[in-house]
Order: C-alpha cells, then structure tokens, then sequence
C-alpha cells in the first residue's frame, strides 16, 4: 500500500512492547502501514506522499481521554471561567465583565469554583452582592456542586427548597430558603435549565432521553457544543475519548458530526444507569451496544454513580469525616443492590464503568464486581472504578485479580496542577492521607492504569496532566505517600492503557502497523524534558484516522 503520510526524523514512542522505538512512521487508508528505521520508511514514499519532518520530537500513539464530558465540555468553553479569582473582588469583577459582554444571555453561568475561594462557605447573598438583578450561578471545578443568586433560585423555582432524589440536595436555611448550594446534578439541572443547555446535561443529570425530542434548531446548537468540545481535544492530542456521561441523543449528535465529516475522535458513550431506574432500563443499553459499535463511535458499557465528592462531604467513606462526628456520606446506591445490577449488567457482556471517591464507595463498588464473578464467571470484562480518591488498604489489593481498571486524574490531586490543597487535606484528615490518591500503589499491586482529565472538571491538557503524574509526592503533606510513577507507565496509561481499558486495543494505543492511523506529534522531546518542564511542551500535531486535526 502506497503512503499517504510519512512522518520522519522523530524519537517514536510506539508504547508497543514488541517494537517500542523507531524513527519513522508511514499512513495510509487511515492505518499505520510501517513503523522503523527513517531510511527504511522514507523509502516507501511516492511522489504524492506527504513527508513530514519531526526534527528529533516525540511522536505518540494518539491520546486516550479515559474520562471526559465532551458536550458539557464543549459548552463550558463559552462560559466564565473563575478558577484562581480568589476573594470577592476578584470575583465581582470577573462577574461584572462578562455579564457586560453578554447582555442578553438568561443565565451567566461560571465554572471552576472553588469551595474554599470566598473563605466560608458560598451563599446566595454573597452572590447577589455581584449581581442581584440577573441570573447567576458558579458550577464547583468537580462539577458535584453549583452556586446560585437568588435571582437564578427564583428563576428556577428552587428558592423556598424542593424535594429532590436520593443524593441530589438543595440545601435550604433555618429561615426556609434555599441558601444558594445545590448539591448535585438533579439538585442544580433547573438552574443549567436557564441557559437552554439542559439537553447536554440529561445524561449525567438523569439518564433520559430528551423529551420532546429536539427539533433541528435544538440540534444543531448542541451539535455546536460537541463540535467545540472535539476541536479542544483535537489541540490537545486527544485522538480516543471514553465519554463518562450520554445517552442515545448523545450517539445521535455524534453521528450527525460524522456523517458531516466532523467526528475528529473516536467516542465511547455510555448508557448512565440512576438509582431510579429497573433493571429491565438496560434494554437500552443493549440497544445502544448493538447499534453503536464501530471504531468511531461506540457505547457497550454502563456508567453508575455510587457516591459524591469529598469537598462537599457526599463522597461515602468506611470512616466518618474529620469535622463531622457520625457522618460517613451515604451510597447513592445500597449494598446488595448494586451487587444486583452488576451481576445483571455483566451477565448481559456489557462494561460497568463506576464514579466512586470515598473509600466506602470503592469498596462497595469491588464488592459489586466480586458478586458479578461469583454469579457469571470470569470473562473480559474490564469493568473499571472511576477516581479512587480514597481508598482502605485491605482494598488495595482487591483490583488486581479481579481485573478491575483503576481510571485515575492525574490533575485532581490537590497542589498537583490547578486544584489547592484546601478543602480536600482537611475534609480527608490527615490520619487518611496515606490512602488518597494512590497511583504506584494501585499499580503495584496489580490494578491496570488509565489516566485522564475528567474535563471540564480539569484541564484537558494531556501534557500538564503528565507533568502532574510524575512531579506530584501525592499532597507534599506529612504523612502521604510518593505516589508517582515513572514516564513511560504515564504514557502507557495515556495510550495504550486507556485504549485496553476501553476495549479498543485491536483499534487503536499504539503505533503497530494495522492499527489505526492516531497520532500526536510534540513540540520537543519528552524524555530529555524535565518532568517540571513537560506541560511547556505544546502539541505540535494531531492526527486522526490519517486525517489531521490539529497542527500548530
């Protein structure tokens, strides 16, 4: 097969164990054809092949996005974006500016809220000090949490309290009304409602289908939001995204962009299984599986929530938090429950992919899995526990053998990247902190690596997420553990991990000739960079399927 693409002259990072280096790589039909030495590859060209000299730079299998919300993503990129405005002028400001820049728009929503930024907790009042005569709310940086003015309260029909699911609170004041926290995705879905993005948020929120279904207009603006979302990726490297919220509009959205030529990564999206829901919901899942299964856009596996997050105290912990004696959080899902519709997921050979923080969570969620190999048999199940804050270190352990995916963030650790050390030391204890976080630890003991981002939780950045990886001694505080693992595992986890994790190992994770044709080139070489210096590096290109999505 004649090249279409060659690229030359780089230090080639295959992540292939049989064939880990080379210097040369040819594409063609969207496939690697050949991976070795330059002269070798050069060889191959033809006069209507594109020789792309990489100058000594690293060139990697394609980035694997083991965790994000694309469309929520995509949409937060036309928000205000307040992480690091710490202290209330600060914050008026960043307000007041954009509510200028944007009279007419109902809701001016903010992310990247910190819940320590005002230095007590955020109240509606401290909102309407900004702004009392327009809508405005900030999402929490871990998405779990929103605060809201009472203009956007009332708005929403939220302002004297409202009877919300297991888990989902808007938490209300000794004088009646709401105080502006709303805990939650149902809790906050009224307030999101205000800005006509509800639909991008049905997936995470409640796990239904748009109803009525939207018209074209509808469509084509939330196609907008997943169209954004992917050319950030695409700038980033990102070339595989495991979507951790969705539902069939979701699929459908996508596959709008394909057909439209705009589908620039390959999207894995899940059914997201609610504690409301029966058993018999997972027909959709089903539905979804078979018709959604290629090597661009696929579903297969089930999404649950178990539990919160630590900085809001929802996250469900064997032991109780430090500065609320008796209070443990409480599992959005009982024991014997989710062994039940685990065991019942896996008996239909679909992925379970599980949010779980605290370590009561994790340990429930390992239950779950254990209940559903006792009740089927071992297969390739690959069922994965998302986050792992804390952990008990009996449960260690229990990963590995059971086959259990560790998918981790890189860029939550507190003071690894973007996010303070307080809250989180605090609400943890520091008698825990040798539990939270692990990495090395999980991976020692057994438990496959899949890193990502979760943005818009964090910053997409692949590279800054590196650099966190291996710089971060889990808090820098007395008592954690170093946590870090060497460069080449962090790549791994990146790559090749994240596409095994995903079940997409035959597709795409490393430079192997038959494998797909994703790629991303650096601006420099990794492994002579300073782990302090890797998140300068930029991503010099990306490409997808053989077609390029991004060069600098």
């Amino acid at each position: 097969m004649t090249p279409e693409t060659i690229l030359t002259s780089a230090r080639v990072l295959t992540m292939n164990p049989t064939h880990p280096r080379g210097e040369a790589v040819a594409l063609g039909q969207g496939r690697v054809l050949a991976v070795g030495r330059r002269r070798e590859i050069e060889a191959l060209a033809v006069s209507e092949t594109e020789v792309i000299d990489c100058d000594g730079a690293t060139l990697l299998p394609g980035f694997v996005e083991s965790h994000m919300h694309l469309l929520l993503g995509g949409a937060e990129l036309g928000h205000l974006h307040v992480g690091g405005s710490e202290g209330r002028e600060a914050l008026a400001r960043a307000f007041r500016g954009f509510a200028a820049a944007h009279p007419d728009r109902p809701l001016l929503m903010a992310q990247g809220g910190d819940y320590a930024m005002l230095g007590a907790p955020m109240t509606r009042h401290d909102l309407d000090a900004i702004l009392p005569d327009r809508p405005i709310a900030i999402t929490a940086h871990d998405l779990h949490t929103v605060w809201a003015n009472t203009a956007a309260l009332t708005a929403a029909g939220l302002l004297k309290g409202a009877a919300m699911p297991h888990g989902h609170e808007v938490v209300v004041g000794a004088d009646g009304l709401a105080t502006g926290e709303l805990r939650e995705f149902e809790a906050f879905a009224a307030v999101i409602a205000l800005s006509g993005e509800a639909r991008l948020n049905l997936g995470i929120a409640t796990g239904e289908e748009p109803d009525p279904w939207p018209d074209d207009a509808a469509q084509a603006f939330d196609r907008a939001k997943a169209a954004a979302g992917l050319a950030h990726a695409a700038r980033h490297g990102v070339t595989s995204i495991v979507n951790m919220d969705g539902n069939r509009y979701t699929l459908d959205l996508l596959a709008a962009l394909r057909a439209a030529g705009g589908l620039t990564a390959r999207v894995k999206v899940p059914f997201h299984f609610k504690p409301h829901m029966d058993l018999d919901a997972l027909d959709r899942a089903e539905a979804m599986a078979r018709d959604f299964a290629d090597d661009w856009l696929s579903s297969g596996f089930v999404k649950l929530f178990m539990d919160g997050v630590i900085d809001s105290r929802t996250a469900f912990r064997t032991d109780a938090y430090p500065d609320r004696p008796g209070h443990r959080g409480t599992p959005l899902f009982a024991g014997p429950r989710f062994n039940e519709i685990a065991t019942e997921i896996d008996r239909r050979g679909l992925q379970i992919a599980v949010h779980a923080v605290g370590c009561g969570a994790v340990r429930s969620v390992i239950d779950g899995y254990a209940a559903a190999r006792a009740a089927n048999g071992v297969r390739d199940s690959r069922h994965r526990i998302e986050h792992i804050e804390l952990i008990d270190p009996a449960d260690i352990a229990r990963l590995g053998p059971l086959g259990i995916t560790a998918s981790l963030q890189p860029p939550h650790v507190p003071g690894a990247m973007d996010f303070g050390l307080e809250p989180t030391l605090g609400m943890i204890g520091r008698a825990r902190l040798r539990d939270a976080f692990l990495c090395r630890s999980l991976a020692t003991a057994g438990a496959p690596l899949a890193f990502a981002s979760d943005w818009p939780v964090a910053d997409i950045s692949v590279l800054r997420g590196i650099g966190a990886a291996l710089t971060r001694t889990a808090f820098d505080a007395p008592g954690a553990r170093d946590e870090r693992v060497g460069l080449t595992d962090v790549l791994r986890a990146y790559t090749a991990g994240g596409a095994w994790a995903a079940h997409r190992e035959r597709v795409t994770g490393m430079l192997r000739p038959g494998l797909a044709a994703d790629l991303v080139l650096l601006s420099g070489d990794i492994e002579a960079t300073p782990p302090e210096a890797i998140a300068g590096i930029s991503i010099a290109l990306t490409i997808c399927g053989g077609k390029v999505t991004h060069r600098a």
